[in-house]
């Protein structure tokens, strides 16, 4: 039986996780313990990891909030984590929320939940970390490798040059060479598809176990339903991760090749689950459009 591959949050910063913490919190005096549970009772994401640390002050917990994109809900969300691992654990909390993909729509992200309400206050800070703000030099002079995947949408890391360098540190470590399809995908958002193909692994069954692949689904399912509510299309029939595995073959292919036209858009989201995998996994072998179309033909009734 196939091991479960995992390249969740807790499995990447468990990688580094002494200059994780480092990291986060700015300070070099502080240690892990261990990784504790944080799920509770009306809560659990995975993309949440809670860990006990300590410094020269004692112990505390580090509660950690990977977002793909930052949505308006967050703050409140960490108020409640928040409140309920410091009842369940009894120690001091240091939060942080590291956004990994810009939102156009709130460009200025909040550091702290406020709400008054009859004379009543309730506030919260915690620490916001914006992916696409970290030099991505950082990950290699700090040894960084929980954030090995996302040097191509860090700073600077859209260059060719610099996602090799992190493809080499992949390599370099047994441990972290189920990271790569997770860095190629990231890849393919600033660079051409010929040339992610030509440096990295592209796996769709490893990227399948990331919640961040996951989210990306989830997000093009949201846009896929608004265009068609736009458009007037009717596709309520259809399954939701096939429409946003749909959306992601589209946007791949667009890159590429420029906007599709209307009707093989069209053909794409009419495919099944199993042909958009292959038709996925055949993105690199089109050197053409008239691949891609040719590919339809032979793949579609």
């Amino acid at each position: 039986m196939t091991k479960k591959v995992d390249i969740g949050s807790k499995r990447l910063i468990s990688l580094a996780p002494d200059n994780w913490v480092q990291w986060v919190t700015q300070r070099k005096d502080i240690r892990v313990k261990e990784f504790i549970s944080s799920e509770f009772q009306w809560i659990s994401r995975d993309n949440d990891v809670l860990i006990k640390a300590e410094n020269p002050e004692g112990e505390f917990l580090i509660l950690n909030e990977l977002q793909l994109r930052y949505n308006e809900k967050v703050p409140l969300r960490m108020t409640a984590y928040i409140a309920l691992a410091r009842e369940r654990y009894n120690l001091p909390i240091y939060p942080v929320l590291i956004n990994i993909l810009p939102h156009v729509k709130t460009p200025n992200i909040p550091k702290f939940y406020q709400q008054e309400f009859m004379e009543m206050k309730s506030y919260q800070d915690y620490r916001v970390i914006n992916l696409w703000e970290i030099e991505a030099s950082l990950v290699f002079a700090e040894n960084l490798s929980s954030l090995l995947p996302f040097v191509p949408i860090l700073k600077g890391g859209g260059e060719e040059a610099i996602v090799r360098e992190a493809v080499i540190k992949l390599r370099e470590n047994e441990q972290l060479s189920d990271l790569e399809p997770l860095l190629s995908f990231f890849a393919s958002f600033v660079l051409e598809i010929p040339i992610v193909q030509q440096i990295m692994r592209w796996d769709m069954t490893v990227l399948r176990e990331s919640p961040w692949y996951n989210e990306i689904l989830k997000q093009g399912l949201q846009e896929g339903l608004q265009q068609g509510l736009q458009q007037g299309l009717q596709q309520g029939l259809q399954q939701g991760e096939q429409k946003g595995e749909a959306n992601l073959v589209i946007r791949q292919l667009s890159k590429r090749f420029g906007n599709l036209d209307t009707a093989i858009a069209l053909q794409i989201r009419q495919l099944s689950s199993p042909q958009l995998e292959t038709l996925g996994e055949s993105i690199f072998d089109f050197s053409a459009m008239a691949d891609l179309e040719t590919w339809l033909q032979q793949n579609t009734d």
